[in-house]
Parts: C-alpha cells; structure tokens; sequence
C-alpha cells in the first residue's frame, strides 16, 4: 500500500537524500528526465534543493509516493505562472523507482497533482516526456491529449538523441 502526499518545504529538505534516490534511480534506469549518465544520489542533491526552495517559494507543488515510510516516486506541479498564464501549470518529473513501476504509483501522483491544481484554479496543464516511453501510454490512459512531438529535442542519459511529446490535459472548471 502506498501513501500519496503534497510535501512542504521543511519536509521536501528532511527528505533530500531520498529524493535523491528517486531520481538517480530513474537516470539510471535510461528516463529522460534532463540529466547524463552517470548519475548517483549525490549529483541529484543539488536538483533537490532547487525543488525545495521552489516548494518553500509557492512556485511548485511537490507529491511523494511513500512505500513503507519511504519516498518511492514523486511528481511536481510548477503553479507560479506569466500574468497572462494564471490558468495554467506544468507537471514536471513524474518519477517511480524502478522497483514500483506497475503497482498504480504512477496515476495516483498524476490523479494527486490534477486535483490540487484544480483546487487551486488551474485549469489547463501541460507536460512533456520521451516520444516512446512507458510514461506516454500512461499519459494517455489517463485523459492527457497528444500536442505534438518535436524530434531530437532532448537527450537520453547515454547521450543519444530524444523526441519529445507534448501533453496538455483541461481539469476543474476548464474540462
């Protein structure tokens, strides 16, 4: 069973190393995801703390799935907007270990972050992942429509290139 939660600042920095985990778990594994192999939990460290201080400033929302009290996968939601944005937000950097991938980690961050965007006037979300990957279906299955994919957009973290495929999903009152 797992737990899904919005963490706050002081969580998200007690927290960091797991964090770091997480995401070196995920480079490791070949997610596209912004950084280069090779990537251990101490290269994460720095990315994490950029995370909580954005946590701490209101601009992201950041939801942990937790597995026998340990942080497991985690998804963010950039909320602070342009003035002409205030209706939108970016889902950034849904992770799970590999080790949990399959058991619904995955929606259920998805389905966290969604609700509390709506709840706080969002009505328009956008994101981006590798053209290709798991996480695309997982999009999809999840009401998440296809915007277009730009080719060679980013890298792999074994330095090949990447096309990327945009997403947008309406929510709360814009759906």
């Amino acid at each position: 069973m797992s737990d899904i939660r919005l963490l706050d600042h002081e969580e998200t920095r007690a927290r960091l190393g797991e964090l770091a985990e997480v995401l070196s778990d995920c480079v490791t594994g070949g997610a596209s995801v912004g950084f280069m192999a090779p990537y251990g939990p101490a290269d994460a460290l720095p990315f994490w703390e950029g995370v909580a201080a954005a946590v701490g400033e209101d601009a992201t929302l950041l939801f942990a799935a937790e597995r026998a009290g340990r942080i497991v996968g985690t998804v963010q939601v950039g909320i602070r907007q342009m003035p002409n944005q205030p209706h939108r937000a970016d889902v950034k950097k849904l992770l799970v270990m590999e080790s949990e991938r399959g058991r619904g980690l995955a929606r259920a961050l998805m389905t966290a972050a969604e609700t509390e965007a709506a709840r706080r006037g969002k009505t328009v979300l956008v994101l981006d992942t590798a053209t290709g990957s798991p996480a695309e279906t997982v999009y999809e299955k999840l009401g998440w429509q296809r915007a277009g994919v730009i080719p060679d957009y980013a890298l792999y973290p074994d330095g090949s290139y990447c096309a990327t495929t945009f997403f947008y999903k309406r929510i709360g009152e814009g759906a």
